[in-house]
């Protein structure tokens, strides 16, 4: 018989606190095995937490509103019934601010010392294997049992060594993407359908505190300072881009998935663009993943990602780019889903602008800041004048392994895409 601390869970690399959005249990309630406890808002999106075993919900340490570190306890759990009164007591005296349980008569044991005898919720992740329990996607799950793959064999790439669909679709040498008519992919934990807070209105004289993801826009901002940068320009003209975009923007397709598409294809030529550097030295991703920024409601900023861009075709391409788009304005983006990009596109072409400086991510070598494209006088080859839509781009790239060279000549092989040949994104 044990009583476990439940810990603040890390939902996210740049998570560093969590605000409890709500309990789904009630001290004294129990708590079946793969159940939703708590809902927990990170940097990005509010998640379910569910519990890894069975038991009673003993006490509440933090309460919903409030906000606790990463790793702090949030709550007391009881393997049994007889110890929720004994959980109580232990919580009364040692106080919730303490945040750590004192031993009884019956054994108290954190959630990591416990580990080996049962495991606590989905709070830490570490490996993909917690005390013997494989950590997986719902999807990849399915997909394991529908292809007769043991999970235990094989190594997550999502986040913390989750494994996902793509994993086990790579263990037997599949590649081929889900259908769009499929439903959406739900690993764990489960993403609430929690609607986007309104923006509080602004009152002068007043200070409004950030919310959780305007705190993590502001961090990240703060930490991307301290990054050499270089800025490289280049107008691009788009007569041929337009004309696509008309052709087959009947069928659903986006320009942002044609614009990320013309990236994903150019970076594969240009490997050290979609590279970042880390202490050791340059790394270089297995996948190219390309993010976008995307403004909320509700304040703050979230880059969805588009994985294996490079691969995939223009309309599953822009399938998956609205599937992304409406789950991020609901807050329920999957982790990997707005952590995984290797490139980052910021298009304010839509609001006029003309050209700006993007700042550059944590964790990125390059950021593609987009202006809007405009009918310019320009002269043609024959010295005549001319009318052409051109944009203005601008990229902002880590200086410590992207040079001026390097990021002028991935922006001249991005023009000649897509001035010349791009009716290629289609295929």
């Amino acid at each position: 018989m044990s009583i476990y601390e439940v810990f603040m869970p890390a939902l996210s690399s740049t998570m560093t606190e969590g605000k409890i959005v709500s309990w789904e249990k009630s001290p004294g309630d129990k708590v079946e095995k793969g159940e939703t406890v708590v809902v927990v808002e990170s940097d990005k999106a509010d998640m379910d937490v569910e519990s890894f075993y069975e038991g009673y919900l003993a006490h509440i340490i933090v309460q919903a509103g409030e906000t606790a570190p990463v790793g702090a306890a949030i709550a007391l759990l009881a393997e049994t019934e007889a110890e929720i009164e004994t959980a109580k007591s232990q919580a009364q005296g040692a106080g919730a601010a303490k945040q750590e349980t004192t031993a009884t008569a019956a054994p108290t044991k954190t959630a990591d010392t416990a580990a080996s005898e049962k495991p606590a919720l989905a709070t830490h992740n570490g490996s993909n294997h917690r005390s013997g329990r494989v950590v997986a996607s719902p999807r990849a799950r399915k997909l394991a049992k529908e292809l007769k793959v043991d999970l235990s064999n094989i190594s997550g790439s999502g986040p913390y060594g989750r494994i996902v669909a793509e994993d086990v679709q790579a263990v037997i040498g599949k590649t081929s993407q889900p259908p769009a008519s499929a439903a959406p992919i739900t690993p764990a934990p489960v993403v609430t359908a929690v609607a986007t807070t309104p923006a509080v209105a602004a009152v002068p004289g007043q200070v409004v505190p950030l919310n959780t993801l305007q705190s993590a826009v502001a961090r990240n901002m703060v930490a991307s300072l301290s990054v050499p940068v270089i800025h490289v320009g280049y107008t691009i003209t788009t007569d041929a881009l337009d004309k696509l975009y008309k052709q087959i923007k009947s069928k659903g397709v986006t320009m942002t998935a044609l614009l990320a598409k013309a990236v994903a294809v150019t970076l594969q030529k240009h490997p050290l663009i979609n590279a970042n550097y880390s202490d050791q030295g340059i790394v270089y991703p297995a996948s190219i993943n390309v993010a976008v920024a995307v403004a909320m409601d509700d304040g703050g900023l979230i880059t969805p990602v588009l994985q294996n861009a490079d691969q995939l075709d223009i309309y599953s391409l822009s399938r998956t780019w609205k599937s992304l788009v409406e789950r991020a304005r609901v807050k329920k983006l999957q982790p990997e889903e707005y952590s995984t990009g290797t490139f980052t596109l910021s298009n304010l072409g839509m609001f006029g602008v003309d050209r700006f400086d993007a700042i550059l991510p944590p964790g990125q070598g390059s950021i593609l800041a987009i202006g809007a494209s405009r009918p310019q006088v320009v002269a043609t080859a024959d010295g005549m004048f001319g009318i052409k839509q051109q944009m203005q781009v601008n990229m902002t790239s880590d200086h410590r392994i992207i040079y001026g060279a390097h990021a002028a000549a991935f922006l001249q092989d991005l023009a000649k895409l897509i001035e010349t040949n791009p009716q290629s994104l289609t295929m």
